[in-house]
């Protein structure tokens, strides 16, 4: 998702690079040549899924990547690339299944390449990442167990980068008015227009009202962290690891896209991962439950970060809709992926006011208070 770190999302040129050019560029920058190439879905960069093919004598090792380049405005701010890239692989090295970047013949993590399409040859950020092997949970039938392994992983990813982290640019995290940080829900006045008069629209303030009186003020005794900030249902890709089809097992086989890595705090990241895995379930009230147990088997949270659960949940999925009907408005041509959370997120979001605060923390505290009597091995 784009950077919009001045609050002003997706003001940005998003690459437009022809196969061609694509296949040119690898072979140019990684001396790699292109055996074949398929462009992947993307909100703001543009994506490819490479295979390369081997040469002779070379050792042995991952032969599909995946290319991605930047968009214009974000390819502007290098520190920010090499701080999540350089988080990719730090986790990478403490077992987390996260991509790595294949250096280019320079021997760097990554290059600023011009582009031949589009006003102004715009320059923009070329990375060329291992290929996670696995299926996006938003492609599987979920269930409980997917769910908690998910809270887990939240946990466990931020803790991780929170404590073990250092590398120099991690400071370019701070990222203020980064209008993805869930701090930030109050900054989508500016963009509720495109919404247009009516009951969504209504929630959405209803939403920004109520965070501005009841979260705000708290933020400052939540815990401090360091966020990937987008742990949705196609960052997350799974396999299956047992025979069963009645009752799979899954495992997290890769976690994708740290373009909204910032500073912020761990209930944002249980929020972020709620709310994504909802508009995967068939019951998406009870979802949250089961990812709250998941993240608390690594990091309890507090009573007052426990407090804002309901409304930073309400306040990512009114980022997720308000920013993606904005962005439909800009860039027409990507409406169908940009819309893909409104299909069911409007509902699920109408439904949590409906049914009201009291009664879905009920739920979510009552599930997750169950798995400190059995929790899924």
């Amino acid at each position: 998702m784009s950077s919009g770190n001045d609050g002003q999302p997706q003001t940005f040129t998003k690459p437009a690079l022809a196969e061609k050019e694509v296949t040119e560029l690898v072979d140019r920058v990684f001396g790699l040549k292109v055996s074949w190439i398929r462009p992947l879905p993307s909100y703001d960069d543009q994506n490819f899924h490479v295979r390369v093919s081997r040469n002779k004598g070379a050792a042995e090792g991952a032969d599909e990547y995946v290319l991605k380049i930047t968009n214009s405005e974000d390819s502007q701010e290098p520190d920010l690339i090499e701080a999540q890239t350089q988080a990719m692989m730090f986790l990478s090295a403490e077992g987390f299944p996260s991509a790595t970047p294949y250096l280019t013949k320079d021997g760097d993590i990554m290059s600023l390449e011009s582009g031949d399409t589009g006003p102004g040859n715009k320059k923009y950020m070329v990375r060329l990442l291992t290929y996670l092997p696995g299926v996006p949970v938003a492609k599987i039938a979920t269930n409980t167990q997917i769910f908690y392994e998910i809270g887990k992983l939240a946990a466990s990813l931020d803790k991780a980068l929170s404590e073990k982290f250092h590398h120099p640019s991690v400071k370019s995290l701070h990222r203020g008015q980064f209008i993805w940080n869930l701090a930030n829900v109050p900054l989508l006045d500016r963009y509720i227009y495109a919404l247009g008069q009516n009951k969504y629209r209504d929630i959405v303030q209803q939403v920004i009202e109520q965070f501005k009186g009841k979260v705000i003020p708290k933020l400052s005794s939540f815990r401090a962290c360091i966020n990937h900030g987008d742990l949705n249902d196609h960052n997350i890709l799974v396999d299956s690891s047992s025979a069963s089809l009645e009752n799979p097992q899954y495992r997290v086989s890769g976690i994708l896209d740290f373009s909204d890595m910032s500073y912020g705090y761990y209930v944002f990241e249980v929020a972020i991962a709620i709310m994504y895995m909802m508009i995967e379930s068939p019951d998406p009230l009870s979802v949250g439950g089961h990812v709250l147990a998941g993240f608390e088997s690594v990091l309890p949270l507090t009573e007052e970060e426990r407090g804002a659960l309901f409304l930073l949940v309400s306040g990512r999925f009114s980022q997720s809709l308000v920013i993606a009907a904005h962005t439909a408005l800009r860039h027409p041509e990507n409406t169908e992926y940009l819309m893909i959370t409104a299909k069911t997120g409007w509902k699920h979001l109408m439904k949590m006011f409906e049914v009201g605060q009291e009664a879905v923390e009920k739920t979510w505290f009552e599930t997750a208070e169950a798995y400190t009597n059995h929790a899924p091995a």
